[in-house]
């Protein structure tokens, strides 16, 4: 099943530490919880909440990024993993992210896609659209 997905991210908690082996040069632990902007309910039922931890090692405001998303329906829930690449000339992530555990009416749930990353309306917001495949 091909699925689409946006939703608004806000960070809870930001922790940030400079390398100083060049300018610049941080890594960064992120919690966010998000509200979908746009998304169609499924099989385990309407929205319940959203939240992802993030690894950020950023220089200038560019470079990898990875983490870990759970995601609650009223009849299950969804477990991702994620990793992408920030462009810090244009504030923009792109990435992949994978499946890997479900629960409820999601148990046994497989998928994979691609996720998209832009700045929100304020700087402790983001928007977040997504795409995959998923099999149940």
């Amino acid at each position: 099943m091909k699925r689409k997905a946006s939703y608004k991210l806000r960070v809870t908690r930001r922790e940030c530490l400079y390398v100083h082996d060049e300018a610049d040069h941080s890594l960064m632990i992120l919690e966010l919880e998000g509200e979908p902007i746009e998304y169609e309910v499924g099989v385990a039922g309407e929205f319940v909440s959203r939240r992802s931890v993030n690894f950020h090692d950023r220089i200038k405001g560019s470079g990898p990024m990875q983490g870990y998303t759970i995601t609650n329906f009223q009849y299950g829930s969804v477990y991702s993993r994620f990793e992408g690449e920030r462009d810090g000339n244009t504030r923009v992530s792109n990435g992949t992210w994978k499946t890997y555990k479900g629960t409820g009416k999601l148990a046994g749930i497989t998928g994979e896609g691609t996720f998209r990353v832009t700045a929100g309306e304020s700087s402790n917001e983001f928007v977040l659209d997504m795409e995959g495949q998923y099999e149940l």
